[in-house]
């Protein structure tokens, strides 16, 4: 390799940070505002030692627990008990972020042939995959570095939440690396990213395995590179040098990932498309079975993780008695969860904390109809005799559909589970009635996502997932905070009835069901009206 082959860096580099320039900065705060939040909220919650040994002993004997977020490793420690939910989960999360970063400045700038054109200038043809994991990799620090200050500012100790601030950094470093292989495997954005986000989460499941496995931990949780970083340990033991793994890692899957690109021509994958039959099914015949057929694989992904993630939440909620010991812990899960029974409560919370992420599903699937346009997928389906409203109108059933799924799995499954602790079938259809509760709610910000795409199409990305931000902010932290009930009325999901436990309304969900409808008709007379980008 010579130094011709990374020219043009410093200017993609900039160009990659200019298209990101709101994206990243803003999830960066959101993340710093999540741990310094939970950081402040855990000291009223637990304020002397014996009541976290407890907590932390419920947390460590309850096995999908531990599944779920791992072990607490020092249960005097205030920062190991309130980051628990943070060290690995959070991790993860910052990782998709990261994934998704890395494939839309590589795969899918190759996709859509802007890579083709920079490199018909005296750009080298290892540039963009290298500024792909520049914008990634300052994208993990920045947020490793935010969450580091946020907890220090929140009262925790400095050296611990630097720590973990690290852990976050040098996960996402990791599978920023992954996400550069994968785009160059697949052919596709979309593969590429669910090919990272696929091993990311069998990283997921190695560690819950391990740690699961005993008391002490198992040689299999150092298989992942998500237990890498909560092997650090902050707040309990501060092992700086663990996070040495992650960082060479990720030097040797790069090394893998520019080995790839040298083998490969311009816009292939590594991975060989499978050819397909001659003429479609009837079954594939328009633009609602069209979109089914892309956006099937990644409602399945999303299906198995609400299936797994309900069956946890109702195990849990029969084993709430040692967790919250605190009277302060109970009344704050109360006050989420707007029931006067803790385990109600607790499902409550749990189901809208799911909703908002029902949510996130949504928002992405509706914007997939403005990359497609972009893309020019769309110029040549309208090219035929399908209509403008048709077209788009196939991604909002899609999309209700799919949204509608994801909630009755994951209240199905919660269901099941807390029936099979509590012996009470009834509790099923209770929990599934709960979780369908929160589908209007979930419809409006699908209307309001239609209606930017129909609008706002230039502004699309960054109005949509800003929407989804604030109603994320308000529907789970203003609550606790205990903002003016005007202001919390401004999310969708405000207004969705406590379930169960509390008093079902069915005006409000009317409401929101006729606010849905009318955004998402506005969205289609926008996209009708307008020209095609």
């Amino acid at each position: 390799m010579t130094v011709d082959a990374w020219r043009g860096l410093g200017p993609l580099v900039r160009l990659a940070a200019r298209r990101d320039r709101l994206r990243l900065p803003v999830w960066t705060l959101v993340f710093a505002a999540i741990v310094a939040f939970s950081a402040k909220a855990t000291v009223s919650l637990y304020p002397d030692v014996a009541s976290r040994v407890i907590a932390s002993a419920a947390v460590n004997n309850t096995p999908s627990l531990v599944a779920l977020y791992g072990r607490i490793y020092d249960p005097a420690s205030l920062g190991a008990v309130s980051m628990i939910k943070m060290v690995a989960f959070g991790a993860s999360l910052v990782a998709i972020l990261v994934i998704t970063t890395v494939v839309r400045h590589s795969r899918a700038d190759e996709e859509a042939g802007r890579t083709e054109l920079l490199r018909a200038t005296v750009v080298g043809p290892y540039a963009p995959l290298t500024a792909a994991l520049v914008i990634g990799v300052s994208a993990s620090v920045a947020i490793g570095g935010a969450a580091a200050l946020g907890l220090a500012a929140a009262g925790l100790p400095a050296v611990g939440s630097a720590v973990f601030g690290a852990g976050w950094a040098t996960t996402g470093i990791a599978f920023a690396s992954v996400a550069a292989v994968a785009a160059q495997l697949a052919r596709s954005a979309r593969a590429a990213t669910a090919l990272a986000a696929a091993t990311l989460g069998g990283a997921y499941l190695l560690r819950a395995i391990g740690d699961t496995a005993t008391a002490d931990g198992h040689w299999v949780s150092w298989l992942s590179p998500v237990a890498w970083g909560q092997q650090a340990r902050p707040f309990a033991g501060d092992r700086w040098a663990t996070l040495s793994l992650p960082l060479l890692f990720a030097a040797a899957t790069t090394a893998v990932a520019f080995t790839l690109a040298r083998r490969r021509d311009l816009g292939a994958g590594l991975i060989a498309d499978r050819p397909g039959p001659p003429n479609a099914a009837p079954r594939l015949r328009g633009p609602l079975a069209l979109t089914f057929r892309l956006q099937r694989g990644l409602l399945i992904g999303w299906l198995v993780g609400f299936t797994v993630l309900g069956l946890v939440f109702g195990n849990i909620a029969s084993n709430l008695d040692g967790l919250l010991d605190s009277p302060i812990a109970r009344e704050m899960i109360r006050l989420l969860g707007g029931t006067s029974s803790l385990t109600d409560a607790f499902i409550a919370a749990e189901l809208s904390i799911l909703a908002t992420v029902t949510a996130i599903y949504g928002m992405q699937t509706v914007l997939r109809a403005r990359s497609d346009e972009t893309d020019g997928r769309a110029e040549l389906a309208l090219a035929t005799t399908v209509t403008r409203p048709r077209w788009i109108g196939a991604y909002l059933v899609v999309t209700l559909l799919g949204v509608t799924a994801l909630l009755a799995a994951a209240g199905l499954a919660a269901g099941l589970a807390h029936a099979n602790n509590t012996g009470r079938a009834a509790d099923i259809g209770r929990v599934l009635g709960a979780a369908l509760a929160h589908l209007p709610a979930v419809a409006v910000l699908i209307g309001a996502a239609a209606a930017i795409v129909g609008w706002l199409p230039r502004h699309a990305a960054a109005t949509g997932w800003g929407t989804l931000v604030a109603v994320v902010v308000l529907g789970q932290v203003g609550p606790v905070l205990e903002l003016p009930r005007l202001v919390l009325d401004l999310s969708p999901f405000a207004h969705v009835p406590r379930l169960p436990g509390g008093e079902f309304a069915a005006v409000p969900l009317l409401w929101l069901a006729l606010a849905a409808t009318l955004l998402a008709a506005l969205g289609v007379v926008g996209f009708r009206r307008r020209d095609l980008s």
